[in-house]
């Protein structure tokens, strides 16, 4: 995002990172399949033929525990007959007719569909079975003003296996953090168009990742449960806590909605044209081979749509169930990824079975437990869409990034890092400075030059030696003295790129990447290049 802040920073107050919406699914993993439906039902010695009316009898029990706090306190209970009626707003009108500041605002009760049990007969066995599969039961809704999360809502599914849905806003929590913190502030639904102290706000969301997400959830659990230990006083089981989905925004906050104006619809055009699936592969952390293309072994979707919403246009990218998306809110500029399926990414952790093992780039999983890494991947493809962008709206004239490149380039030879012994001979002899040539861009092999080390694909991990001999020999060769030679000559042209500031080295490793002011030098160079000549006649007249 450095690229982009550097760019921009005359018109930029500062930038907020955090979560959005978070979305928990607790589940029993004991009882979240048939064979574990059957160890309850042995434990607790109900035979199969029974199970219909006691889980009647556990539901109503459920129903009645989840709704007294709402009794005692006076608290409005609502049954929703339409799937069509927002609850949210339905819960945000009750608060705001009752004064509701802290505490629960009202219980919803809606029919929506679930996983549940039943028992049936095998016509071919003559024998009962469990079967699990998609019904539809009352779930009862907490909507309430958390004192640490603010306005949020949690839900249970009032049939076995009692599955619990919590759903939170990042910055809904962050506008009470910053009221702690006695920092002044402007609010627009969910975004701070302005906030007194910028990076003292961003270290408190930074708090929202060291949470114990366990403790925290259990404990709303417990309040839409409370008799969860009776139930399971025979057959013990707590919930694992997962992430359904997940949503990291980069609020960058304008000083004003007139300058986001002038910049937001060139990014959007811009996004829309030019970003194609490779990219999008690319920004959310997909590996892309030197070739450039989508690998042949990627069986997911890429889609990118554009909506003209009331507030403003989105433009959402699409990879499998994963997304990345841009939208403007007043002064405030969003780029968010929002994560349904973790599974795309990797996290470095020992196995879920051997916790003290070796650790390995795994898989990363829906748990709690790897929810930090979730914003270290989603941070990163913020960063890379934003500074994608960063290429629009440019004006810094052409002549002023070629003439650096199109000058030759004196450097003074570098000292040993460890001094030699050096006869009288050597220490009287001038050390004579490095003179590196001048580029050409124009030049076919200079621009091939350039083109290759611009690709796409290296823009996450970077380029090396072998991958620019694969692009500039086309033909391979088996023969140890021509890879010799064609690897010298890749590493006197990695260095010229080096001395012209182009690429710079990545510390430790065999790779190079482009620097920020490269980039921009070579993708306008290169867009000069193959720029038609009446079309830039007609603009310089």
């Amino acid at each position: 995002m450095q690229a982009f802040l550097r760019k921009f920073s005359h018109v930029v107050r500062g930038v907020l990172n955090g979560f959005d919406r978070l979305v928990f699914r607790g589940t029993l993993r004991k009882l979240s399949y048939c064979h574990g439906l059957q160890n309850y039902l042995w434990a607790n010695r109900i035979p199969f033929k029974d199970f219909h009316s006691h889980s009647q009898a556990v539901t109503e029990q459920l129903e009645e525990a989840s709704q007294r706090r709402a009794h005692e306190t006076g608290r409005e209970i609502r049954y929703l007959n339409n799937s069509q009626i927002s609850k949210e707003e339905v819960a945000r009108e009750i608060a705001a007719r009752d004064r509701i500041t802290t505490g629960l605002i009202c219980v919803l009760r809606s029919v929506d569909p679930c996983l549940s049990f039943a028992i049936h007969k095998n016509r071919a066995s003559k024998h009962l079975e469990i079967s699990y599969r998609e019904r539809k039961c009352i779930h009862i809704y907490h909507y309430q003003m958390h004192p640490v999360f603010g306005f949020m809502h949690a839900r249970i599914q009032t049939w076995f296996p009692f599955r619990v849905y919590v759903c939170l806003n990042g910055r809904e929590w962050l506008a009470r953090q910053i009221d702690q913190a006695g920092l002044r502030y402007q609010r627009r639904d969910n975004c701070f168009p302005w906030i007194e102290d910028v990076p003292k706000a961003q270290a408190l969301f930074d708090q929202q990742l060291r949470a114990n997400w366990r403790s925290l959830l259990d404990e709303l659990a417990s309040s839409l449960n409370p008799i969860h230990d009776t139930i399971f006083a025979r057959y013990p089981t707590q919930y694992y806590w997962s992430a359904a989905q997940s949503e990291w925004a980069s609020d960058v906050m304008f000083r004003s909605r007139a300058d986001l104006e002038a910049l937001y619809p060139r990014w959007i055009r811009y996004a829309l044209t030019s970003f194609h699936a490779v990219d999008i592969l690319r920004f959310l952390g997909r590996h892309i081979r030197p070739q450039g293309k989508v690998p042949a072994r990627f069986a997911g979707e890429v889609e990118t749509s554009l909506k003209d919403r009331e507030e403003g246009v989105r433009i959402k990218h699409w990879l499998n169930r994963n997304s990345l998306k841009l939208y403007d809110k007043g002064s405030v500029l969003r780029s968010e990824c929002t994560i349904n399926n973790p599974e795309d990414f990797r996290v470095y952790r020992p196995s879920e079975g051997d916790p003290e093992g070796p650790k390995a780039w795994r898989t990363l999983r829906y748990g709690v437990a790897d929810l930090h890494r979730r914003s270290v991947v989603c941070q990163a493809a913020n960063e890379r869409y934003l500074d994608a962008l960063a290429a629009v709206s440019d004006t810094t004239p052409l002549h002023q990034l070629a003439k650096p490149l199109c000058q030759p380039v004196v450097e003074p030879t570098a000292k040993p890092r460890s001094p030699q012994p050096q006869s009288p001979a050597e220490v009287a002899k001038p050390v004579r400075p490095r003179r590196f040539r001048a580029l050409n861009p124009l030049a076919a092999a200079d621009a091939t030059l350039l083109e290759a080390v611009s690709r796409s694909e290296f823009l996450i991990n970077g380029l090396r030696n072998r991958d620019l001999r694969r692009l500039l020999y086309p033909t391979e060769t088996s023969d140890p003295k021509e890879q010799r030679r064609r690897s010298a000559a890749i590493g006197r042209k990695l260095r010229l790129l080096r001395a012209h500031h182009l690429l710079q080295k990545v510390p430790k490793t065999h790779r190079y990447m482009v620097t920020a002011n490269g980039r921009k030098a070579i993708t306008a160079l290169l867009a000069a290049r193959d720029a038609n000549a009446e079309l830039l006649t007609a603009n310089a007249a």
